[in-house]
């Protein structure tokens, strides 16, 4: 199956997620198909904290990509605070 989830990348104490379209069975930072955004949880500033190709996600999905719970969760706030 295939899933759209974080991998984490960045320093220690310092986390940055991309947001990456991978079979489920790869591991968490392993190969994965397509990289569609990024998560930064300790944005300040004039940093962006999440940002999504909104083109290839939808077409992931399309496809029938299953989302992970984080991802879900986030993709829901950001909809909602744009709003």
């Amino acid at each position: 199956m295939v899933t759209i989830r974080l991998a984490r990348a960045g320093s220690k104490k310092r986390p940055f997620y991309h947001i990456v379209v991978t079979d489920s069975r790869s591991k968490r930072d392993g190969r994965y198909l397509e990289r569609v955004g990024f998560y930064n949880p300790v944005a300040t500033g004039q940093d962006v904290e999440l940002k999504i190709d909104e083109s290839r996600f939808a077409y992931w999905k399309a496809q029938g990509a299953q989302m992970s719970d984080r991802v879900a969760a986030l993709v829901q706030n950001s909809a909602g605070a744009g709003s």
